[in-house]
């Protein structure tokens, strides 16, 4: 049970965070319709909370190693619950600003990520602390996720037709000191989250060069940049959904937030029961396969539906069987990066992966919230449904989708990739780092040709 207790600790803060991120993601917009009734201003909201996602996520992997996993992940959660308690506090005594809105959002967006990338690069450890796969390991990390997606969504709807946004905002502040503790007492101890004391002593030198092999790696890997090229696309339609075209439609045609909660509940119970399928009986199937049918069905079809359609029931159908082919994604993503990316490297990796997969997200609300003032909810909707499509014939098109089947982590790129890594190591006055390593819970054949 001590082995175990460091993964169920991530797991359960991980789930606890992201079900307050969930009372944000809808309290945050149906506040700012509710007090400016502006689709416009929302959009703004949007996209101060998310550009500082994609400008930590360009800077920060380095700093996570540095400064420790599990300090970083603590950090983040306690910086994001204060600026997300300041906006309700303010606005009941009557001094909220706008612009102070769109700065506490920025402050959650720049703290948020070091949190969620130190919590994500953890689990390879974990998983071979606690002894299970990589595979069931990733697939849980996400199920919990995602079940706590659909619990906090659920509750927002609850909690702001009971008693208002603000509540909402209040309670997703109290989840984030919930996740810090946990992981400031489960985590203790475990030496891959505590703070890397082998590297050269900071310099902006030595930082460049580590924040270099990251992104190095990274454009090195034709099947991890085809990964970000796509995901990038759909995260910035997604958040236009969310933020903006979702809430528009909610008030417009449907029954306002309780429908929001309703609908993005349904998402994240078919995510969860995804999640959950593929970490049962995922491995029997080609990976490949499995992500190209479930990535075209998880997200352009609500755009077209909600554009057609004025009702709940059909959205809410298509909403629960999106979510169950969204939700087998993450887990076949997570072990692929986990089995292509040495750990040495994982940080600056996936925060090179965070910047790109999230680099659309500012853009996407903006966008969705202009064109909603341009050219009407339905436009929006099929505009923005149509580069979600287009964005998920990827797996069909490019050849490097060929390479998901199998672990590329010690192959002879990745090879070249760390002998690179290395030399800049020693040009940087390290000398030679320890060998990156696969994790044990990884398969050790070569990945096939492409």
């Amino acid at each position: 049970m001590r082995h175990r207790t460091p993964l169920v600790a991530i797991l359960a803060a991980n789930s606890i965070s992201t079900a307050g991120t969930s009372l944000t993601l809808i309290g945050v917009p149906w506040f700012v319709l509710e007090t400016t009734g502006s689709a416009g201003r929302a959009a703004v909201v949007a996209f101060c909370a998310t550009l500082p996602i994609v400008l930590a996520a360009l800077i920060g992997g380095p700093f996570i190693d540095r400064i420790g996993r599990r300090r970083v992940a603590v950090a983040s959660d306690t910086v994001c619950g204060l600026a997300i308690a300041a906006i309700p506090l303010l606005h009941h005594v009557g001094a909220l600003e706008f612009w102070m809105l769109c700065a506490l959002m920025a402050l959650n967006g720049f703290a948020h990520t070091p949190g969620n990338t130190a919590r994500y690069v953890l689990i390879p450890d974990l998983a071979e602390h606690a002894g299970t796969t990589l595979p069931r390991a990733a697939s849980l990390f996400d199920a919990v996720s995602r079940g706590a997606r659909m619990v906090g969504a659920a509750l927002a709807a609850v909690l702001i037709a009971f008693v208002g946004s603000e509540t909402v905002l209040l309670l997703d502040a109290a989840t984030f000191g919930v996740s810090a503790l946990l992981i400031a007492v489960g985590v203790r101890g475990v030496s891959p989250a505590e703070p890397r004391r082998s590297g050269a002593p900071v310099s902006l030198r030595t930082y460049g060069t580590e924040l270099r092999e990251g992104y190095g790696y990274l454009l090195g890997d034709r099947l991890l940049l085809a990964v970000v090229v796509m995901v990038m696309l759909m995260n910035g339609t997604d958040q236009g959904w969310n933020a903006v075209l979702l809430p528009v439609h909610a008030e417009a045609e449907l029954a306002g937030a309780r429908d929001i909660g309703l609908l993005t509940a349904l998402f994240g119970a078919g995510g969860l029961t995804g999640a959950l399928l593929y970490g049962a009986v995922g491995h029997r199937f080609s990976r490949r396969a499995v992500f190209t049918v479930c990535v075209i069905l998880c997200g352009a079809p609500r755009f077209l539906v909600a554009a057609v359609s004025g009702t709940t029931l059909p959205l809410a159908v298509t909403m629960l069987l999106g979510g169950i082919a969204g939700g087998v994604l993450n887990p076949i993503l997570t072990t692929v990066l986990y089995e292509r990316v040495p750990d040495r490297l994982r940080s600056r990796v996936s925060g090179a992966l965070t910047a790109g997969c999230e680099f659309a997200i500012p853009l996407g609300g903006l966008a969705a919230g202009l064109l909603v003032e341009g050219v009407g909810a339905t436009g929006a909707l099929l505009a923005m449904g149509g580069v979600y499509f287009a964005a998920t014939l990827s797996p069909l098109v490019f050849e490097s989708w060929r390479t998901m089947e199998g672990p590329a982590a010690d192959g002879p790129a990745a090879d070249a990739r760390t002998a690179e890594g290395q030399a800049a190591d020693e040009k940087a006055g390290r000398g030679l780092s320890v060998p990156p390593e696969v994790s044990s819970s990884a398969p050790s054949r070569r990945a096939p040709a492409p």
